[in-house]
């Protein structure tokens, strides 16, 4: 291997042997800064055996390039490490010798093109090229150069065949007409509609225009269960111009003047023999889809390039089912009712704070001026319902029993890989002392065959499955994919739930929920909080606001009362209560109320976040009713405890008291709150949150905070 890879840095040294064409001369394409970008996903219909041989052949082709590169990529970023005189002398030149560039790595790519033979008959250097840049991306830049915050990313590795997913195409010229070098879609939406019209629909209905505006509910196309391939356009087409004899010039047709139902077109390799692959597309029959069809494909000169896209489907031919990821030079499209609610939203004016929790995530806004004649204070707090849990709670057990069927799968037909279980060993030595022949164990129930240090005698990836294993394999991947599909459909609808009734600005805690998953993993899964707030801050610019991130470390609000005094907590104390002013109310209310008084030095950086006291506290005198309404305690809903208590509760109260414990003093250790763990530039030496200064900063007039048991169900808000 170290022969090789100095084999290869002195072929970069020398002189290439071949030459390759240099860069365009003409003026490249650039999009400009106001034209936006959108995706439409496309079905393809693929149940013909040929075309699904093909598309299958297509995506084994292009892994394995991908793989190899990977692999590549790997031994020379070895070779990068390992060579610390060259490093220290130039780092430049040395990763460049070894072809650690985008350059490199296209070269590397062509390489294995021109060696293997066969990846001639499918694919085509453009989706080489593409696939090579792909990997210096995600692998080798990721790698040697660190990111903003000066991380770097682990050795490259090669994936999993069931990872990959996605063919990038090129973009198609913008300069040069009907220039599409990977793949191409063909066809318009009037043919599409043309060949397959419903039979009910209106003979006064002949453009995709005019399908748009019928009523939600009607059909307008009727398409077969199997989708033929549209046939390539033969004859001559006139060119409109005229030669010296006076007579019209002609060409073949190509698929530029296919003009029927929407096709995805690729060429195939230079080596290929068969002719063009053309995938046909499947679009929604009814009539309430085809306003957003319209945006997008009604103009093919916004069409920009095309991607081709596998996701896993049981239910489909081969496992698979195919679409195409169109993306387009327009904006995404909005229905009339969501411009209307947007418009709306903006018109609110409104400012608001978000407070993020394990079980629920809290919403208080005001108005921006801040007068109680412009606005009340509002309020909302999202959390699961029972209905959510318990479906929860049935999609975990069903996901456990496929994961069960998988392992008893892989070790009935693995059984020399696995070890009997203490139960199945016990029987066997009961039937030796009792002089019965000894029995086959089909199934064994115990640990994975390793040696002394742990590891797996036999790779999992030797493993023989079965049918049925690949089938639930990809049952449990689908069910995956479609949860979270769904949960991100919710998430969506939240948050614009929440931007038409509190507006679009809006400023959160930056809080780094990857620790509240190290320590409520489980319980997240009900809520999600990251996935709800990246939600809001979406629907926000959407609606022409913004959602800002405050650092926890410079504005402590969870510590915070509006009249300024601090008003220590620990994790377990959900009731805040200020002592000097009298204020009660719920711990995330509160917070998110103060959210709302943050200003930022600078938007993007949320360390600049400052709390506006004096604005907290004119508030709290201006709004003092219906704050005090507005922030009404009550007991929070915590994760619910299944196995154990989770480490939010607090700890068991004495069996001879009933309620809460009022009296005790907060247990030692309990350490930063999650919604604490994102450090800020400068952090503060004696941070409030920790539990050996909460009993330090605390007044000695001041009551000791009201905790609350964390599985008491919680009072649903009606606000």
């Amino acid at each position: 291997m170290t022969t090789q890879l100095r084999d290869t840095a002195a072929s970069f040294d020398a002189a290439p042997a071949r030459r390759y064409r240099g860069k365009n001369k003409g003026k490249r394409w650039t999009r400009g800064a106001d034209i936006e970008l959108a995706v439409i996903r496309l079905p393809l219909d693929v149940h013909d055996p040929g075309i699904r041989h093909r598309t299958e052949g297509l995506f084994s082709a292009m892994w394995s390039v991908k793989r190899a590169l990977q692999r590549d990529a790997r031994d020379a970023v070895d070779a990068y490490w390992a060579g610390d005189v060259r490093r220290e002398r130039d780092a430049r030149v040395w990763w460049l010798q070894l072809g650690l560039s985008r350059e490199g790595m296209e070269r590397r790519a062509y390489r294995h093109m021109e060696n293997s033979r066969h990846l001639a008959h499918h694919v085509t250097k453009a989706l080489v090229m593409h696939q090579a840049d792909e990997v210096f991306e995600t692998s080798v830049s990721r790698h040697l150069f660190p990111d903003s915050s000066g991380r770097r990313y682990g050795r490259p590795r090669a994936g999993r065949w069931w990872d990959y997913t996605s063919i990038a195409g090129r973009p198609r010229s913008h300069t040069t007409s009907r220039k599409w070098e990977t793949f191409r879609l063909h066809g318009t939406l009037a043919g599409h509609l043309d060949t397959y019209r419903n039979r009910n629909l209106d003979r006064m209905v002949t453009t995709p225009e005019q399908a748009a505006a019928l009523p939600a509910g009607t059909g307008v196309l009727e398409q077969p269960r199997h989708l033929p391939a549209p046939m390539r356009p033969t004859g001559r087409i006139q060119t409109g111009e005229v030669t010296a004899k006076d007579t019209t010039k002609t060409r073949a047709a190509t698929w530029w003047d296919h003009t029927g139902p929407l096709a995805v077109a690729f060429t195939g390799g230079a080596g290929s023999r068969r002719g063009d692959l053309v995938l046909p597309v499947r679009l929604p029959s009814g009539s309430g889809r085809w306003p957003r069809l319209v945006h997008f494909l009604t103009n093919p000169d916004t069409w920009h390039k095309i991607d081709l896209v596998r996701r896993r489907d049981t239910s489909a031919p081969g496992g698979w089912a195919y679409e195409t990821h169109l993306m387009v030079l327009t904006g995404g499209y909005a229905s009339p009712a969501t411009k209307a609610r947007r418009t709306a939203a903006t018109a609110l004016e409104r400012v608001g704070g978000i407070d993020g929790n394990v079980s629920n995530l809290s919403i208080v806004s005001f108005p921006n001026t801040f007068d109680p004649a412009d606005g009340d204070v509002e309020t909302t707090r999202i959390e699961p319902s029972d209905a959510e849990l318990a479906a929860l709670a049935k999609a975990r057990h069903k996901d456990r029993g496929r994961r069960r069927a998988l392992d008893r799968s892989r070790r009935a037909s693995n059984p020399g890989q696995y070890q009997p279980s203490k139960r199945q060993q016990a029987r066997a030595e009961r039937r030796q002392a009792a002089g019965l022949p000894a029995r086959t164990i089909e199934t064994p129930g115990g640990a994975r065959a390793a040696n002394k240090a742990g590891v797996p005698k036999q790779p999992y990836r030797r493993d023989s499955l079965s049918a049925g294993y690949r089938l639930n394999r990809a049952r449990l991947a689908e069910a995956a994919a479609t949860q979270a599909a769904a949960k991100d459909h919710g998430a969506r609808r939240i948050a614009e739930d929440i931007t038409a009734d509190h507006g679009a600005n809006l400023i959160v805690e930056d809080c780094d929920i990857r620790a509240w998953y190290r320590r409520w993993g489980k319980a997240l899964q009900a809520t999600t909080p990251g996935r709800l707030i990246t939600a809001m801050g979406r629907e926000c610019e959407k609606t022409g606001g913004r959602m800002l991130r405050a650092s926890t470390f410079t504005t402590k609000l969870s510590q915070t009362c509006f009249c300024g005094e601090r008003v220590p907590k620990t994790l377990a104390d959900r009731i805040h209560h200020c002592p000097a002013r009298g204020l009660t109310g719920d711990r995330d209310k509160v917070s998110a109320a103060l959210c709302a008084h943050v200003h930022l030095t600078d938007p993007d950086d949320p360390s600049t976040a400052r709390l506006d006291t004096v604005q907290a506290r004119h508030t709290q005198i201006m709004f003092h009713e219906g704050l005090q309404e507005a922030l009404s305690s009550q007991p929070q809903r915590g994760a619910r405890l299944s196995r154990g208590r989770t480490h939010a509760a607090a700890h068991k109260p004495d069996a001879s008291r009933r309620g809460p414990l009022l009296d005790k003093t907060p247990p030692p250790g309990t350490g930063l709150t999650p919604n604490e763990t994102r450090p800020a530039n400068e952090r503060h030496k004696a941070h409030v949150g920790t539990a050996g200064c909460t009993e330090l900063a605390r007044h000695p007039a001041m009551p000791a905070p009201h905790r609350h048991r964390a599985d008491i169900t919680a009072l649903r808000d009606g606000s």
